[in-house]
């Protein structure tokens, strides 16, 4: 089985092809958030290099979010309309999943952060046990300092990777009081490789998608749906 995934869900512009004992090929682009001039551009030359059609492509692969809400329409239907033309089925991967993949076989836990902004990130709690990745804390936006109460309650080694890891680094580092290392560069940003790791694993369990019915995870409101829910005074119980 062959697997194309791509990842647009933040500054980085990644696409992997993946067979089933082996990585064929991967694009990796962290330059500028063209991603709707730039993401087709690199498919086809990845399968051009890789001597493979779109028709060879056994199952097609996108992180689904968190991320950038533009970023994560154009991975999502770019997969969605290469599905529907090759008639193929599609898995979605939760962003924050594939990026603490990055960091495989780790000892203690894996903590991906990207950042939210507003003191904030994206993160979930993660741990290798007997060869695989296991969710200890599913994805979600969170308050950097609310992160930091729930690690402490953990006696446990900290792996942390991620943008997020860069922006509140100090923050970590004077908050957290379990030993708290930092992946080295490669591991912070997307991998469309790691994405297709984890479709392979959908696949096993039978979890693959319809085109027609795969959607983006925001995890939250965009920033123009939030700038109208403050004019309306939604807080304030207002119906406008």
């Amino acid at each position: 089985m062959k697997i194309l995934a791509i990842d647009t869900s933040s500054i980085v512009a990644t696409c992997a092809i993946m067979d089933d004992d082996k990585l064929i090929g991967e694009y990796i682009l962290n330059q500028g958030r063209t991603h709707s001039q730039k993401i087709m551009p690199i498919i086809k030359e990845l399968l051009d290099n890789c001597e493979l059609k779109p028709e060879d492509i056994d199952l097609f692969a996108a992180a689904k979010g968190p991320g950038s809400f533009t970023g994560l329409r154009i991975g999502i239907a770019t997969i969605k309309a290469l599905a529907h033309v090759n008639d193929k089925k599609v898995v979605g991967i939760p962003t924050i999943d594939a990026l603490a993949f990055n960091v495989p076989y780790s000892k203690g836990i894996v903590v991906p952060m990207m950042d939210a902004r507003r003191d904030r990130v994206y993160s979930g709690i993660y741990k290798w046990e007997s060869g695989g990745l296991s969710v200890i804390r599913e994805q979600d936006v969170i308050e950097v300092d609310e992160l930091i109460d729930i690690l402490n309650e953990r006696n446990e080694r900290i792996i942390v990777n991620g943008d997020g890891g860069n922006v509140y680094r100090e923050k970590l580092l004077e908050g957290l009081k379990n030993e708290v290392v930092f992946a080295p560069k490669s591991c912070n940003i997307a991998r469309a490789s790691s994405l297709c790791e984890l479709a392979f694993s959908k696949v096993e369990k039978g979890e693959l998608e319809s085109y027609l019915t795969l959607t983006p995870q925001y995890l939250r409101k965009s920033q123009a749906e939030r700038q109208y829910d403050e004019k309306c005074g939604v807080d304030n119980g207002c119906n406008c």
